[in-house]
């Protein structure tokens, strides 16, 4: 005859019944209490945080007079483009970027510099020029005035944005360069967030928690209250990218982040204007959540989204 049925009870009660499983001693409050609280910090360990700083070139004489640039126009910036440029400097001065990139055209490589040389915590950061980066080719209508690419676009029946002119990349073409870039920034700031891990610790914890291994293998939440990557806290990033763009490579690098990784945007920006250009030495910043042991993309939160505040009161 079986023995009597023994009701389940929790180990951090004092019942006298310890509901210790077959074959193990009874566990105390206090070693779950400890046990809980290192899967946690080992969960927390396979999580790393990135944040990438997101920034338009400022002015040129071509901006200045509505004609476009595309790359076939390799345009200096303006007197107040570097006006500009050094207003987004201070404005980021007190972040310690680790890595910067920007495209290769020298409107993009001269805001990437003055930024730099406005940041507190050192000016001799190396800027990784990468031709990805570069704005959209415009072909036959690079250096022309952009109410001729609209009035070809009325002319083909087609919205302007998603028009392309003889010799011109379609936008799907600069969507595929951002996801290019980003796919490639991901597998690098991954191996530099790797020399943090610590799956030794992890593997640790979870053997000696019983049941809680399969769920620190494959953790179900990832912290979506992500902090502006300027915080003074333990959640701020101790990896920063800089990348330093164009108006029409940043809207679809901000396409792919909102339509394909559902990345979460501030709750006060107008979405309307979500996929609108943004305007010269725009700031918007993200953090990247990097899962350590499930190879995945990373969960993305926008923290700001075409920031210009630090552009008030600027003039010639």
């Amino acid at each position: 005859m079986l023995g009597a049925y023994r009701p389940w009870r929790s180990v951090l009660s004092n019942d006298p019944v310890s509901g210790a499983a077959p074959g193990r001693a009874a566990v105390s409050g206090s070693a779950v209490t400890a046990t809980l609280a290192a899967a946690a910090a080992a969960a927390a360990a396979i999580m790393r945080k990135v944040g990438v700083v997101l920034v338009r070139h400022g002015e040129t004489r071509y901006n200045k007079a509505k004609l476009l640039q595309g790359q076939g126009v390799d345009e200096p910036l303006s007197q107040f483009g570097f006006k500009q440029a050094e207003a987004a400097g201070k404005f980021l001065s007190n972040i310690k970027f680790t890595h910067v990139f920007s495209s290769d055209l020298q409107r993009a490589k001269q805001t990437a510099s003055t930024i730099v040389l406005k940041n507190s915590h050192g000016s001799k950061l190396e800027i990784i020029c990468d031709a990805r980066l570069r704005e959209r080719k415009y072909g036959i209508v690079e250096g022309k005035p952009l109410n001729e690419l609209r009035a070809m676009a009325k002319a083909a029946g087609q919205k302007c944005p998603f028009f392309t002119p003889p010799g011109a990349e379609t936008v799907d073409e600069v969507q595929a360069r951002a996801e290019d870039f980003f796919n490639h920034l991901c597998q690098l700031l991954m191996k530099i967030t790797e020399k943090d891990s610590a799956p030794e610790q992890l593997d640790k914890v979870a053997d000696d928690s019983g049941d809680s291994h399969t769920s620190l293998k494959n953790p179900s939440c990832v912290d979506l209250n992500g902090s502006d990557i300027n915080d003074d806290n333990s959640d701020t990033p101790v990896v920063n990218v800089l990348i330093v763009s164009h108006g029409g490579f940043i809207r679809q690098w901000v396409r792919h982040f909102v339509e394909d990784l559902q990345c979460l945007l501030p709750q006060s920006f107008d979405e309307s204007k979500v996929f609108s250009v943004c305007p010269n030495t725009a700031v918007s910043s993200f953090t990247l959540t990097f899962n350590q042991v499930v190879s995945s993309s990373p969960s993305i939160i926008c923290n700001n989204l075409y920031n210009c505040s630090h552009l008030d009161g600027i003039t010639l």
